[in-house]
């Protein structure tokens, strides 16, 4: 497939969204047990802001993908047989949620405050509501068989989860707060099991056999097939849109940039981070995952083979 930017930093922003939001529920919840003192307000009022600004940045980036986006509306129609219309609903109420969260935060002996804890075991169902959304926009696709496994809710969840208690650790680190450590702990562990997931998604997809082949696409039953014009004598959108054009060199690539950028480096920084607790390695962290993750995310688009390239294979 051709991966669209937009969609790649709309994927990666609200997933990183969405793992902040859940990083300071988890302080809290920590705070509650006496794992480590509860956040100051202003701190998790900024940190829910940053959230929402994250949700709000990938929101912004999906309507350049958009053809009509004065028509942008109407993706939200078909929630009962859509996972992207279930995304487009999850999205701003997860926004509206977050800042009341913060808002909750912000004022002193309000309205919101004695129900923050209802509003943040909401926030928490949506969010996990989003990232299956998310990843079923692709998941349900079985005709691409590199998206069509729970391989891919589960690897949108751990990545997103991952980078935003990343960024809650770096937060929560340069305010001197204790539980950074606690946060930073997190974030590697779902780093690790991010690691787990996705190269369990690389192994499986570089074994499959692919039901569409020249054989079944052209009804001809024959040992050897060979296509030797793709149809067109120039681009089209079918070969616009539905492949990279990349070289297989290009993808091994930009698959090793992101297995050490989002998983390798920042397990190294943040092992640093924990054991000499200097805020720049809890800084670096996240700057070099959030990177690492916009080239997994090219890369997991690219990786999947639509069947209609088996038309255009001589001019891809």
């Amino acid at each position: 497939m051709h991966p669209a930017f937009s969609v790649i930093f709309l994927t990666t922003l609200i997933g990183a969204g969405q793992g902040l939001f859940l990083a300071l529920l988890a302080s809290a919840l920590g705070a509650r047990f006496g794992a480590w003192a509860a956040l100051p307000d202003a701190f998790v009022a900024r940190a829910a802001l940053l959230a929402l600004l994250l949700l709000v940045a990938g929101l912004a980036a999906s309507f350049f993908h958009l053809g009509r986006p004065l028509r942008a509306w109407r993706s939200a129609a078909q929630w009962r047989t859509s996972w992207l219309s279930r995304e487009v609903l999850a999205l701003p109420a997860l926004m509206g949620l977050v800042a009341l969260y913060a808002a909750g935060h912000l004022e002193v002996g309000g309205l919101l405050r004695p129900h923050l804890a209802w509003v943040g075991l909401a926030g928490a169902l949506v969010c996990i509501a989003l990232y299956l959304c998310t990843g079923m926009i692709y998941a349900c696709l079985r005709f691409l068989q590199e998206w069509a496994t729970p391989l891919t809710v589960v690897n949108f969840t751990l990545l997103g989860a991952a980078s935003g208690f990343s960024v809650a650790a770096a937060l929560a680190r340069l305010d001197g707060l204790e539980a950074a450590a606690g946060l930073a702990l997190a974030a590697l562990a779902l780093t690790a099991l991010g690691l787990l997931g996705r190269s369990a998604a690389l192994l499986r997809n570089a074994r499959l056999r692919h039901k569409s082949t020249l054989a079944t696409a052209i009804g001809i039953k024959h040992p050897r097939i060979e296509q030797r014009a793709a149809g067109f004598l120039g681009g089209s959108f079918n070969t616009r849109e539905f492949f990279h054009g990349r070289t297989a060199t290009f993808l091994r690539a930009v698959k090793w940039s992101f297995l050490g950028g989002a998983f390798g480096l920042p397990l190294l920084l943040l092992t640093l981070a924990l054991a000499q607790g200097a805020p720049a390695w809890f800084v670096a962290a996240p700057l070099v995952q959030c990177a690492g993750l916009l080239a997994e995310r090219w890369y997991f688009f690219a990786e999947a083979n639509h069947p209609q390239n088996l038309y255009y294979r001589a001019l891809a």
